[in-house]
């Protein structure tokens, strides 16, 4: 059965709540999906055997919060080349953080990205609850081939 790994930084547990509605989607596919902290990955073994990865943080003063960053530095470590990937994030402002984890999976870690980031405020504002679910149906139909 196809995997996937959500790996979160959160804040004030929007980007938590987000992460949640991704594994979702993704399990509306028939694929598994796990959630985890970005504290809960202490080594790059922790991210072996997963078909898709999606890595979230929210925004803060313009860039990711550390948790994500360390999380970043392990994931180089496995090799995630031609993996599916996504990234999303809450933000109150900018939303930079989503942006960055994308360009870090698709340039450095040549993962197989799934369209562009979800980028979303709340979970709960404007669809969101919708978008999200849709992001992880994107991706589990990806590994699934449904």
């Amino acid at each position: 059965m196809a995997k996937a790994l959500i790996v979160h930084a959160t804040r004030s547990g929007q980007t938590e709540k987000i992460a949640e509605l991704i594994a979702e989607g993704i399990r509306f596919t028939g694929a598994e999906a796990k959630v985890v902290k970005a504290t809960a990955i202490t080594n790059e073994r922790d991210l072996e055997g997963y078909d898709a990865y999606v890595f979230g943080s929210a925004t803060y003063h313009g860039d990711m919060i550390q948790p994500m960053k360390t999380m970043l530095f392990l994931a180089a470590k496995e090799n995630l080349e031609g993996k599916v990937g996504g990234s999303f994030g809450a933000f109150g402002w900018s939303g930079e953080a989503l942006d960055r984890i994308y360009d870090t999976m698709l340039n450095i870690f040549k993962m197989d990205m799934i369209g562009s980031p979800l980028r979303l405020k709340s979970a709960s504002l404007q669809g969101g609850l919708q978008m999200a679910q849709d992001y992880g149906r994107e991706i589990g139909k990806k590994i699934t081939g449904k």
